[in-house]
């Protein structure tokens, strides 16, 4: 991460982050709402997840347009970002060859 420029180093953090909410959501929030009743969890961990995924939209277009990326790379971390695990395939994919050059 310390080779990458600040701003990409946020976005990569915050991909991850939003990511590990996602998996938080669907994985332990909805099973517990729908077999113990429970829907609290879901509506906690659903509105974090909604600000985070707007919040990683909105930087990968600002980090994107001050890096002159191209759409594909900026619609592929936003597209892995509403798959469970998505964004270990964003760090690896993306993230990871951007500290050798973009």
């Amino acid at each position: 991460m310390s080779s990458l420029p600040k701003n990409i180093s946020r976005l990569r953090a915050l991909s991850l982050i939003e990511g590990s909410s996602l998996i938080l959501l669907v994985f332990i929030a909805v099973p517990l709402k729908y077999l113990l009743d429970m829907p609290m969890m879901v509506r906690e961990v659903g509105m974090g997840h909604g600000i985070l995924f707007l919040m990683l939209g909105f930087l990968t277009l600002m980090v994107g347009n001050e890096h002159g990326w191209k759409f594909k790379r900026m619609a592929l971390i936003v597209a892995a970002s509403v798959v469970p695990f998505g964004c270990f395939y964003v760090e690896n994919k993306v993230f990871k060859h951007l500290g050798s050059g973009e």
